[in-house]
């Protein structure tokens, strides 16, 4: 409880950046690397597990997050960098309700 509490204190454009480059290196590493290293294994599914919880943590809870991760599970379908995009649109429309 005491790491959510930390990521919590932080203020949004820290955890709006945290988030990006986090959901860039996730979405890089499952586009490039996992389809060579560990093609079929469910090594990817454990990542986008982790990533959810950790967007969630980080954010807080969005619709968004929803088909992003049924989407994450469908081999194949996951080659789309789901999780930038439904980052992308969280930040930037709490950005917009802010200003």
């Amino acid at each position: 409880m005491r790491g959510l509490a930390t990521l919590r204190a932080m203020d949004w454009e820290k955890r709006r950046k945290i988030a990006r480059w986090t959901a860039l290196g996730v979405d890089a590493l499952q586009i490039a690397i996992f389809p060579i290293l560990f093609p079929g294994t469910p090594w990817n599914n454990v990542v986008d597990l982790l990533t959810g919880v950790f967007m969630v943590a980080i954010l807080g809870w969005h619709v968004a997050f929803l088909p992003t991760f049924v989407t994450e599970l469908i081999p194949f379908v996951d080659l789309f960098p789901t999780w930038t995009v439904a980052v992308m649109y969280i930040t930037r429309k709490r950005r917009d309700q802010a200003a």
